[in-house]
């Protein structure tokens, strides 16, 4: 089974979208997280530690979104930060951040992503991450015989 859809995790993590808890998540997980004054990144998954450590002074859009990001390095097992790697947490947290359901409501109300991206809690990065996964499932959907 993915590291995304564990059933190890107690059902109230399996919130999505702006009820998604990834403080309580990152509890539940037993990892450690730290605030540090960071230069070059939000945040930095420390395997060896089971620590995220999240760069201090972080507004809460931001941490929020690091530090799923940085739980997805931890669920998916990533030791390293290699393109795939980063793209895959950044996959990880846009698929526990933005609820489709939420992500449908907000897009029908306007079209503006930054807009959409404050509504659902998320940065832009991670929201474009979201329609990026969401197309690809979208094309393949549509190419399997019905």
């Amino acid at each position: 089974m993915s590291p995304a859809l564990s059933t190890s995790r107690p059902l109230a993590l399996l919130h999505r979208g702006t009820a998604y808890d990834p403080w309580q998540h990152a509890e539940a997980l037993e990892l450690q997280v730290l605030h540090r004054p960071i230069k070059d990144a939000n945040a930095l998954w420390m395997p060896d530690h089971h620590t995220i450590v999240i760069r201090s002074g972080l507004g809460y859009v931001r941490e929020r979104t690091a530090l799923a990001h940085g739980i997805g390095h931890a669920e998916l097992g990533h030791i390293d930060d290699r393109l795939e790697h980063e793209l895959g947490a950044d996959q990880y947290a846009a698929i526990n951040l933005i609820s489709p359901i939420e992500f449908d409501y907000a897009t029908r109300r306007n079209n503006n992503p930054v807009t959409i991206s404050r509504e659902l809690r998320v940065t832009r990065r991670l929201l474009d991450s979201y329609l990026a996964l969401v197309g690809r499932v979208g094309r393949i959907a549509s190419a399997l015989p019905s």
